[in-house]
């Protein structure tokens, strides 16, 4: 199994497998409303042009994050 990163630090066009949620609470359920849950492939579509916040694209539609809410997702390269 390969290493896994943090979500933020993936480059414009990569995907990545979300394989660990680390937040709790309310942000945590706000995650899994959003669809981001183990399993899921998530896709960076692009960074805003001052690095924040960053375009992603998962379950068929765009979803925008703050880099400190996207350090707390692991995805795994693929």
């Amino acid at each position: 199994m390969s290493e896994s990163i943090q979500l933020h630090l993936l480059q414009p066009g990569q995907r990545g497998t979300i394989a660990k949620v680390n937040s709790t609470g309310a942000l945590r359920r706000r995650f899994v409303e959003m669809g981001i849950v183990k399993g899921e492939m998530i896709l960076l579509e692009r960074h805003a042009p001052l690095g924040d916040p960053m375009a992603y694209f998962i379950k068929g539609y765009h979803l925008a994050l703050r880099k400190e809410e996207a350090a707390q997702i692991e995805v795994i390269l693929g």
